[in-house]
């Protein structure tokens, strides 16, 4: 069984840069001087960094902050920032990933106010402090091994801020220009809770989003963000040991009963669902209110194709409304394999686990294929099937 370390980032306050390397660093499984050490690669000056304990809403965290040292840095375009990384001394996978998370920046920054990419001049994201955060963060990531960082969704804030732009609402239009894709909520705490810099961060290193894994905890962190709030302003992270069968996945479960509709639609309506991807699509009687016979419609699918799928069976059916669950399945390995039969070389569906066989299953179509070639009855050509596997040694 495999042994993951997972990474979880519980968005309850937002996030920014300084607020996610402040809580990487809150578990103590790397320092600042570790941190400082891996930065040189940066060859930046004029600047120092500092991690010191404070409490956020009685919790409390680690604060990073990136110390302006008075040394005057220039007003950089990606264009700077790129050449500034490519000449670092840093690991080509932390170059590549930080340059990719700089150049989402500038793109939302580019489409907010309509002008080319590398005219973007960053107030933010050419300061060294939005440099260091981004580099920071996957110095620190590195560091901790981990194979897998799961979100939670993102708490964004609401009001108003005043920035290099003007005032501005929040969440912040290049916030939310990253954040599409991304479940958000508000909790209609006042305040910017997910800055630019944070919400590029995130969504460049989440392999996915929702709820806290199942494992083990082995480490937690608090990062502590600067103001003070009606909540605890922190940003926590889990570092956990999830054990996961090699064939589990999560799957989302969508459901509906119907009892108005013509009886062929639902031949259409599974036929287009598997086009679109479903895993599997199921069709059950059942008696609804006032015992009127009905059919219950189950679709299982990938996570990322909840939203395709369940607007597919609102536009191509007669119900009102879709039931959407969150489940998971697990799967034995499956092969196909040929059998020699009297009737010619049959393919049958294997299933093993733990590369053992435990199950098997002759394809239909093939069988029914050479049924009707052969002239024989359908059930000869399963049972030859099944007879022949029984001498193979694999199965």
């Amino acid at each position: 069984m495999k042994t993951d370390r997972v990474l979880y980032i519980d968005c309850f306050s937002g996030i920014s840069g300084d607020m996610l390397i402040g809580a990487l660093l809150d578990t103590n499984i790397t320092g600042i001087k570790e941190l400082e050490e891996g930065l040189k690669g940066l060859n930046i000056k004029g600047y120092s960094l500092e991690a010191e304990r404070v409490e956020r809403g009685g919790i409390s965290g680690t604060k990073f902050t990136v110390i302006d040292r008075g040394v005057q840095q220039p007003l950089r375009t990606l264009t700077d920032i790129r050449k500034l990384l490519d000449e670092s001394e840093l690991p080509k996978k932390i170059k590549d990933k930080a340059a990719g998370i700089l150049e989402n920046l500038a793109e939302a920054e580019a489409r907010i106010h309509n002008i080319p990419i590398d005219k973007v001049h960053f107030h933010e994201i050419g300061a060294v402090d939005t440099v260091v955060d981004v580099v920071g963060s996957l110095i620190l990531l590195e560091s901790m091994g981990v194979d897998r960082i799961v979100s939670s969704d993102i708490n964004t804030g609401t009001g108003f801020i005043e920035c290099a732009h003007g005032r501005l609402p929040v969440p912040a239009p290049a916030s939310l220009e990253l954040l599409k894709g991304v479940p958000v909520y508000s909790t209609g705490a006042h305040g910017e809770l997910v800055t630019p810099t944070g919400a590029a961060i995130l969504t460049a290193i989440s392999d996915s989003y929702g709820e806290i894994p199942a494992g083990r905890i082995k480490e937690v962190g608090y990062g502590a963000g600067h103001r003070e709030m009606e909540h605890p302003n922190l940003l926590r992270v889990m570092l956990l040991e999830c054990c996961e069968e090699p064939n589990t996945q999560e799957i989302m479960i969508l459901e509906t009963n119907i009892d108005d509709m013509n009886p062929e639609i639902y031949t259409y309506l599974s036929e287009e669902l598997f086009r679109a991807g479903a895993l599997d699509v199921t069709l059950t009687p059942i008696y609804m209110k006032k015992n009127r016979p009905g059919t219950k419609v189950t679709v299982l699918c990938a996570p990322e194709l909840t939203e395709t799928l369940r607007d597919m069976i609102l536009m191509e059916s007669s119900t009102f409304g879709v039931r959407i669950s969150k489940g998971g399945r697990y799967c034995l390995e499956r092969r196909t394999i040929q059998v020699k039969t009297e009737y010619g070389d049959v393919k049958v569906k294997v299933g093993y686990k733990d590369n053992r066989p435990v199950t098997f299953s002759p394809e239909y179509e093939h069988c029914a294929e050479i049924a009707r070639k052969k002239g024989v009855p359908l059930r000869k050509v399963y049972h030859e099937t099944i007879r022949a596997l029984e001498d193979r040694s694999e199965v």
